[in-house]
């Protein structure tokens, strides 16, 4: 297994890009909750500050594939110098908005402003790897090592800014997010020579997006961002339920260990399925797996839930990435790739606003089919993708 790892990130520069952009994704974990931890503190009202943090995402999802097109037409290193500058502007705006309490909207603005330079670093990662390795079974490994970093982020990233903000200095965890995503971007884009080539073109010789594949890529990627978003709420709420709430935290550490485990074996396996059916599968085991949850009691059981549908997270990402990489054309891989990330990050407020409502009405248990339902939706829409036999030339 570690040789496997080991002859992928021998390569040359590729393990200084991949740590590079695993620091600039930090805020990916820490930018939503400093926002709501810092609003709520100075407002007192979780209200605005889920409205201030919706600015942000919604920003970042809605500019995000715009940033991924301009960076395969221009290159890496000229968006990522001029986003990471901008990332930091918008991140200090927002914290004199707040200080100042500045009236609504001009907080909102602010924060979307930092939302929509939020660097898209996760995407050119992977299609730096593209142009780094050509061995099919070594991108494999790759594509899981940035999931298990992806695994890492949102494992450390929240309690890095619950700790700075609440214990060192209000606004230190959202100063630390900023200095990660614009020193980390800088960093990376001064690595020219592991950086993809720029595809410059015009418009009407642009290579076609295959949107057949990437439109139900995006709309199962939305399910995904409902599940997750929705297990956190529901998480929470069941641990409430039983008189444990601190023990959520521990239960989200073990489902987040889960999929960053499944990373490592799936990066160090050879890669013998096609990437659709991979996806196919892995995405409907993930969902399937929320079906016992609706039935535990207990944290010890939904603890052990939690790991074995954390187990299949990372296989349904390494998979979906896979999938695009295989069948989008390399002139549009990173903007194809933000567009999948896009998807998560529009589903995850929804899903938490939804399960949040079950659990209001019913009680946590029953709110699992919310992850449940919206796994299976995204399961059968990946079920009705059909590809061309010929695709592989894309």
């Amino acid at each position: 297994m570690l040789g496997t790892y080991r002859a992928v990130l021998s390569r040359p520069g590729a393990a200084l890009f991949s740590f590079t952009a695993m620091i600039s994704r930090f805020p990916l974990s820490m930018a939503g909750l400093g926002l709501v931890l810092v609003v709520s503190e100075r407002s007192g009202s979780y209200g605005r500050a889920g409205t201030v943090a919706a600015a942000y995402v919604l920003a970042a999802a809605a500019l995000g594939p715009t940033q991924g097109r301009l960076t395969d037409r221009v290159g890496q290193a000229r968006v990522l110098a001029v986003v990471g500058a901008l990332y930091a502007l918008g991140i200090t705006l927002t914290l004199i908005a707040i200080d100042r309490d500045w009236s609504t909207p001009w907080i909102h603005v602010c924060a979307a402003f930092a939302g929509a330079s939020t660097p898209q670093t996760g995407s050119m990662v992977r299609a730096r790897w593209t142009h780094a390795v050509t061995d099919r079974s070594q991108l494999n490994t790759a594509f899981s090592i940035e999931a298990v970093l992806d695994e890492v982020v949102f494992l450390v990233g929240p309690v890095v800014v619950t700790f700075l903000t609440i214990q060192v200095f209000e606004f230190s965890g959202l100063v630390v997010a900023a200095a990660a995503a614009t020193l980390g971007s800088w960093a990376l884009a001064v690595q020219r020579s592991t950086e993809p080539p720029a595809s410059a073109h015009t418009s009407t010789s642009r290579a076609p997006l295959s949107w057949s594949l990437l439109g139900r890529v995006v709309f199962a990627s939305v399910g995904l961002g409902v599940l997750f978003g929705s297990a956190e709420v529901i998480v929470v709420a069941f641990a409430t339920e039983e008189g444990q709430r601190g023990a959520s935290g521990v239960v989200l550490a073990i489902w987040a260990a889960g999929s960053l485990l499944a990373g490592v074996v799936v990066g160090a396996l050879p890669q013998t399925r096609d990437p659709l059916k991979r996806w196919r599968t892995s995405l409907l085991l993930l969902s399937l797996l929320f079906v016992p949850l609706l039935f535990v009691s207990g944290m010890a059981w939904l603890a052990v839930g939690m790991f074995l549908a954390g187990f299949m997270i990372s296989p349904t990402l390494i998979a979906s990435t896979s999938l695009v990489e295989h069948h989008v054309a390399p002139s549009r891989l990173t903007e194809a790739l933000t567009w999948a990330t896009t998807g998560l990050m529009v589903g995850v407020a929804p899903g938490a606003a939804i399960a949040g409502w079950v659990v209001d009405h019913h009680d946590a248990s029953t709110a699992f089919l919310v992850p449940l339902i919206a796994g299976l939706v995204g399961s059968v829409v990946a079920w009705t993708l059909r590809l061309p036999a010929d695709a592989d030339a894309a």
